[in-house]
């Protein structure tokens, strides 16, 4: 029989020599494993002789405590009767005003600036802190999605719109709205539904999910039960240690629901995200563990990382990638199609296509505002494509991401020639809301307004969207205009992939 361990006695147990941890009601000596803890022992010791879950839990994979530590090492239970009442430990950070009465359900939430302000209510400092926070002042960011209201829509009438049809194709395969999950990680912060909760929602709605490389859960069940026809795609964050990077990729080779790899390329390093850094949470601290073919996790060594979420996340990341080794060396350890992310410029979009078909489409992002403050909205790039290099379009798939509120955003975007745009931090807002439910109230709302913008423009269809239903003018005139840099590609683009 257990023994049962009063908090108490756990209290008396907080040294490098001598610590004990409560993890889901269970006590546990992890004295033995300090030293070999990836993000160092200073990590747990802040923990020693508490209730660790709540810190563990959202950053760690099923599997970690299993895999990482022994049997032994479980040395009884807490007396939850023991236990002190929880009192918030959060750091005091202003968050965006709100009416508290306002907002009770998903049912009162008519945008998606509603979901982010219930969200905001539910969801711990740190979640919030992670998902808000942006790179430097947050210029781009707010550029992000500012710059969609000086794109102005030309409705026409006398068109019978009864029927509207918001399906489209990405990489040849159906999808019913042309948004999408972009990649974007630790959602299990927001929710216990977490990334498979996600997947559930797009299911519904017939929607395209990334899975982001630094999920809370695994591939195997974040993809478990998926439909037949739902499309998925891996984010790769390639690893300073690439047998890491090559694992995972013959392990994503694996699940038939992931149809492609893209690859993220506008954050070879963080950004300087100070709400983020602000909260000086512990678990922020905790290396992100990888998960075995098993679906169990395993601990992976990397060094100590202190701050935010964000900047633990990078550890281990590479930042050595270029066009001549990169690709070819993808090549080798993946037949599934390649989506590149990142890209916020012309040239980069037009050495993307030399690469072609290797590399089946682009993501214009800026990384949600989050790596190079100042950096362009995707729709500059969008437009930097049309005006230097259209031919791009005819070779590759473009995709946009960052700023999306509105199904307004999503229209002006098609019309500009996007296949597809990405939502990132509106599907996690929509899981701190109210779960799956909360990210299928956001998928909602974005369909409903999606469809009420194409129809008053007089389109019932995604493919009769073009330029002539905007009005990007002015727009266009703060873009860039210098050189176009397409003369002289360099051997490496030009190299056949």
């Amino acid at each position: 029989m257990a023994r049962t361990i009063s908090y108490a006695e756990v209290q008396m147990h907080r040294s490098q020599n001598d610590c004990w941890v409560i993890l889901y009601g269970n006590v546990y000596d992890v004295s033995c494993f300090l030293a070999d803890h990836p993000g160092g022992a200073k990590v747990i010791l802040q923990l020693a002789g508490t209730d660790a879950t709540e810190e563990f839990d959202p950053v760690h994979p099923p599997g970690t405590l299993e895999n990482s530590l022994p049997a032994e090492a479980k040395i009884g239970i807490v007396d939850k009767g023991t236990l002190p009442t929880k009192q918030s430990s959060q750091v005091s950070i202003t968050r965006s005003s709100f009416d508290d009465n306002a907002l009770a359900s998903l049912e009162d939430c008519l945008n998606l600036d509603d979901i982010e302000a219930l969200a905001t209510k539910k969801i711990s400092q740190r979640a919030w802190a992670y998902y808000y926070g942006a790179a430097d002042d947050l210029h781009s960011k707010a550029f992000n999605n500012s710059v969609y209201r000086s794109i102005l829509l030309r409705p026409r009438i006398f068109v019978d719109v009864t029927r509207c049809d918001t399906s489209t194709s990405i990489l040849g395969h159906k999808v019913n709205v042309p948004f999408y999950v972009a990649p974007a990680a630790m959602a299990r912060l927001a929710h216990s539904d977490g990334e498979h909760g996600i997947a559930k929602a797009c299911q519904t709605f017939g929607a395209m999910q990334i899975i982001s490389n630094n999920a809370s859960q695994t591939p195997e069940q974040i993809v478990a039960g998926a439909g037949p026809d739902q499309l998925f795609g891996w984010q790769l964050y390639v690893q300073t240690d690439r047998k890491k990077s090559e694992d995972m990729l013959a392990r994503i080779a694996e699940l038939p629901a992931i149809k492609f790899i893209c690859l993220t390329l506008d954050a070879p390093v963080p950004g300087k995200r100070e709400h983020d850094e602000r909260t000086k949470s512990v678990a922020a601290s905790l290396p992100v563990t990888s998960t075995t073919q098993d679906g169990s996790a395993s601990t992976t060594s990397a060094a100590p990382v202190t701050g935010g979420v964000g900047k633990a996340l990078f550890a281990g990341t590479a930042p050595d990638l270029t066009w001549s080794n990169t690709l070819p060396w993808l090549r080798k350890h993946t037949n599934l199609p390649v989506i590149l992310k990142g890209l916020q410029t012309h040239e980069d979009a037009y050495l993307a296509s030399l690469h072609a078909p290797h590399v089946k489409g682009i993501i214009l992002s800026n990384h949600g505002g989050r790596a190079a403050d100042t950096a362009p909205p995707s729709i500059h790039t969008l437009l930097e494509i049309r005006k230097y290099c259209p031919e791009v379009f005819s070779k590759l798939e473009v995709f946009v991401d960052g700023g999306v509120r509105r199904g307004t955003d999503v229209v002006k975007a098609l019309c500009l020639g996007a296949t597809a745009v990405g939502l990132g931090r509106s599907p996690l807002y929509g899981l701190g809301a109210g779960g799956i439910d909360g990210v299928k109230r956001v998928l909602e709302i974005l369909k409903a307004e999606t469809e009420t913008a194409m129809r008053l423009l007089g389109c019932h269809s995604v493919k009769q969207l073009g330029p002539r239903q905007v009005n990007s003018r002015r727009v266009e005139g703060e873009i860039y205009d210098g050189p176009g840099g397409l003369e002289e590609p360099t051997s490496r683009a030009r190299s056949k992939l």
